[in-house]
């Protein structure tokens, strides 16, 4: 039985975002040539720029998976059931466990913001893992009103850098408890 012209566009299309990720994290993306990506993927480079507009537009595709990625483990875990506080400590858990995917944090947190730019990474973020931090904010402080935003950012910010930090060789349970911690000291500054 063939494979339909779809399943082998797919098929390729992941091939070669496949073979972009491992390259990005082993030589980062300024080091990583279109012939080795095509190679590793084991197709043409017309393939490639059948699926991709270049190099940029392919790095895009596997920063917008790898984000995908993490905002899927942060919605595997809540628990609403437990309350917003749990659900956003259970969140902050998902996403440490999310980023410990060898050279996600580089890829999400240092290639990214430096190859797509400040804005295209924040507004990507915006739709996956940020939104579900918003999500979660908005049902602990339903009081906070106009700082709902510049709360999210703060707090997603330091989501990244807790994230850093670990990768860096930091405890992850020391970052969340201080995770703990803030989200804690605004549910009680906010009210419950």
């Amino acid at each position: 039985m063939s494979r339909s012209n779809r399943e082998r566009t797919e098929q390729t299309r992941r091939a070669l975002i496949d073979a972009g990720r491992g390259l990005f994290v082993e030589k980062g993306y300024a080091e990583t040539a279109t012939p080795d990506i095509v190679a590793a993927a084991g197709v043409t480079r017309g393939a490639l720029y059948h699926h991709f507009e270049d190099k940029k537009a392919l790095f895009q595709a596997v920063i917008a998976s790898e984000a995908q990625a993490v905002a899927k483990s942060i919605e595997a875990s809540s628990a609403p059931g437990d309350g917003p506080g749990a659900a956003l400590i259970a969140g902050a858990s998902a996403y440490f466990a999310a980023m410990a995917q060898p050279g996600r944090t580089r890829l999400l947190l240092m290639e990214a913001p430096a190859v797509l730019g400040r804005p295209a990474v924040a507004a990507l973020d915006g739709e996956h893992a940020e939104a579900s931090l918003r999500e979660g904010l908005s049902a602990l402080l339903p009081e906070a009103g106009g700082l709902l935003g510049p709360l999210t950012t703060l707090l997603s910010a330091a989501f990244d850098r807790a994230a850093i930090a670990i990768e860096a060789g930091g405890e992850r349970r020391d970052y969340e408890k201080a995770i703990a911690a803030l989200v804690d000291g605004l549910a009680d500054h906010l009210g419950r």
